[in-house]
């Protein structure tokens, strides 16, 4: 049996004692892009059932993107592979049939920030059921790590949210990097924006509207809301034009927390009435039952025939930095 695991055992040794001495532990800074993940399992693995079913959780599209794309890029490497050159990578999935089930998160282990998931199971049957039963798992670990880590990179150098006219006004903030720049904030609303070349860019919209029945406080009015913001502050380049929400394409909903209340997390695509113009959007509705009102945050892409999903994830990473006072 020993001889069975000794592979994994080389990948898996750190893990196991790395929270051992945290104080005098020197680690040297991760790397790997955005959406990224490196998984460690051997070849014959990867191409038969166990990689099937791991290619299932990783490669699952993107909601409401224009285009299909995957969760995440992916990178494998066999386990005796798995050296210095790779042990710096921030999103790290290790898997394997070793002497025990066992599904394990560790943080930090070889660079910093880092996440690693280790999987193993006793028999390729069980290891498969393993994997199935933690898939959401798998994904929000690494994608909330990601989340973190474009938020410490991106608001090392963000606006004064006490020069932020709305965000002043309605007492509560949102952490806008620098590379944003001011359309339009007059007390009410508030929109900033990245350009990203060659005419694209992304949004940053955020208003409050008071809660005027249950449907509000339920995400029954979330479509009904934006369309009326849009209308009214994101008109079109033609007369009666304005940003909506895309007429054939129902939202997704979830119910979530944001800054610890009751809130909806919208994904859809938007439009451009009578102009050709459309992407997708992200928004989050937050019941802001104390000050009876929903405060909203979205962020929206614009980038035809681009790849949009780095651009909606670093959009979703500023939304949840949102603080109401």
């Amino acid at each position: 049996m020993m001889k069975k695991i000794i592979l994994l055992l080389t990948v898996f040794a750190v893990f196991n004692s790395c929270n051992s001495t945290p104080d005098k532990r020197v680690l040297k800074e991760s790397n790997g892009r955005l959406n990224e993940l490196l998984i460690v399992i051997k070849n014959s693995d990867w191409q038969g059932e166990i990689g099937d079913e791991l290619r299932k959780i990783v490669a699952e599209p993107v909601l409401a993107l224009p285009q299909p794309e995957a969760q995440f890029r992916v990178s494998q490497v066999p386990p005796e592979s798995f050296g210095t050159m790779f042990r710096a990578n921030r999103s790290i999935l290790n898997v394997g049939i070793a002497d025990e089930n066992s599904f394990k998160i560790g943080t930090d282990v070889y660079a910093s920030p880092q996440k690693i998931i280790t999987i193993t199971g006793k028999s390729k049957q069980e290891l498969i059921d393993l994997i199935k039963a933690n898939s959401t798992k798998i994904i929000t670990t690494f994608k909330s790590a990601d989340i973190r880590a474009i938020q410490r990179k991106l608001l090392k150098k963000h606006w004064n949210v006490e020069n932020i006219k709305t965000f002043k006004k309605q007492g509560y903030s949102l952490l806008i990097p620098k590379t944003y720049n001011k359309v339009e904030d007059n007390g009410d609303f508030v929109w900033y924006r990245y350009h990203l070349g060659g005419g694209n860019s992304m949004e940053l919209l955020s208003y409050t509207v008071p809660i005027t029945s249950e449907d509000d406080e339920n995400g029954n009015t979330i479509v009904a809301i934006r369309d009326s913001i849009g209308k009214k502050y994101i008109p079109g380049e033609i007369e009666g034009s304005y940003l909506m929400t895309e007429k054939a394409y129902t939202p997704h909903i979830f119910e979530v927390q944001l800054d610890g209340k009751k809130a909806f997390e919208t994904r859809g695509k938007w439009e451009v009435n009578g102009v050709y113009m459309a992407g997708p959007f992200i928004n989050y509705t937050v019941v802001d039952k104390k000050n009876n009102r929903l405060v909203i945050v979205e962020g929206l892409t614009y980038a035809p025939s681009i790849n949009k999903r780095d651009y909606m994830f670093e959009l979703e990473a500023i939304l949840k930095t949102l603080k109401i006072d």
